[in-house]
């Protein structure tokens, strides 16, 4: 007798409103419970500073999800994606906020949290106000307390004074042309939500994968982050020929790897 096909996974992209607050564009995938891959948790993409929904490594990890039937949300923060005209507005600590409203709203049961960048940092807010509910963690180039640890020592006294006197700087980037609007705001708000040095009382198994070519954050930042965090089941990859993106296609399957691999786990 010839098997029954498996029905097609539903997939949704909406806007999720929020009272009194912008509201927040997402993709969200339902997860096939007559896949083979039944009964793994789901998997929450956190994306990176001024990065969106649309990125490499959130579209190709939406269509790993989408092979195995895996349950599979990404979305863009306030002030990205199709609201990047107002990037200056919001700060770390919205964009926590914003995370956890999307985990408690589009996400059901056990969820493996993929941090890219800035993600990585906001996924671990995420991991401590919902632990009873986040069993992984996959940080990619992660940027624990970049605002801390990166930006504000590069700023010399010229620059200080001008976010003393104006609120804001345009800095360089490496993606940008125009560079960027850097508020101080941000950089206060970021201070207040630093981590580093720990310890981080997040206890699930962890992996994180960092570029040794990484012109942006530094491999050695994901090793800080290791050490301070209270798993006992943290392991670090550093990849050779990775620079800060870890979009090639054999870094894409390290990350796919690491989540696969995290999905099979329950946070102990």
């Amino acid at each position: 007798m010839k098997d029954e096909p498996m029905p097609e996974t539903a997939e949704d992209a909406g806007i999720l409103p929020r009272e009194g607050r912008a509201s927040i564009a997402y993709v969200r995938q339902q997860g096939n419970g007559n896949s083979d891959h039944a009964g793994l948790p789901g998997l929450l993409h956190l994306g990176g500073f001024r990065s969106d929904m649309t990125g490499i490594k959130a579209t190709h990890l939406h269509g790993f999800a989408r092979d195995r039937g895996q349950a599979f949300v990404r979305f863009d923060y306030r002030g990205h994606g199709a609201d990047a005209a107002h990037f200056q507005d919001y700060t770390v600590g919205d964009w926590i906020d914003d995370a956890l409203a999307v985990f408690d709203d589009l996400t059901q049961g056990p969820q493996v949290l993929i941090g890219s960048s800035m993600g990585g940092w906001i996924m671990q807010h995420v991991a401590l106000a919902r632990a009873d509910r986040v069993v992984g963690l996959v940080g990619i180039a992660t940027a624990s307390d970049f605002t801390e640890r990166l930006i504000r020592p590069r700023l010399d006294a010229a620059a200080h004074a001008r976010l003393a006197a104006d609120g804001f700087l345009t800095v360089p980037s490496l993606y940008d042309p125009a560079g960027y609007m850097l508020t101080a705001r941000l950089i206060d708000d970021g201070r207040r939500h630093a981590l580093l040095p720990g310890p981080i009382p997040i206890r699930c198994p962890v992996r994180l994968l960092h570029g040794l070519a990484d012109p942006d954050v530094p491999w050695s930042l994901s090793l800080d982050l290791a050490a301070a965090l209270e798993s006992s089941d943290v392991l670090v990859a550093l990849i050779k020929d990775g620079d800060h993106r870890l979009s090639e296609p054999a870094h894409l399957a390290r990350i796919s790897a690491a989540v696969a691999e995290l999905s099979a786990h329950r946070c102990r």
